[in-house]
């Protein structure tokens, strides 16, 4: 079995989030995505800090599936340089982490 990844960005709008929850699980990159609205962003670019209200969109996926989803978002995300974090728990349900690994195309 593969090992889960959680794979986070942020996006300025939940359209923008849905689009790329959407294209995401309709590629078979991930297994599901959860997006949650009201994050408040304070960053800083081009030497000003900045502050946002966007769309945080943390995607399940496969460990063998990081270098086609980072791809993925990059190409497609509206963000100059978006966030693009992955996180791997280190327990999971041995059926939660069966059915996501049929659900993506790394089986």
């Amino acid at each position: 079995m593969n090992s889960i990844l959680i794979v986070i960005t942020t996006l300025p709008n939940i359209q923008e989030a849905k689009t790329l929850g959407h294209s995401l699980l309709d590629n078979g990159l991930v297994a599901c995505v959860q997006i949650q609205e009201g994050i408040h962003s304070i960053y800083r670019w081009n030497d000003k800090i900045c502050e946002e209200t966007e769309v945080l969109l943390s995607a399940k996926t496969s460990k063998s599936n990081w270098s086609a989803i980072e791809s993925y978002i990059t190409k497609y995300h509206p963000y100059d340089l978006p966030e693009i974090i992955a996180l791997s728990p280190s327990q999971y349900s041995e059926a939660y982490g069966t059915w996501l690994s049929k659900e993506t195309k790394c089986v």
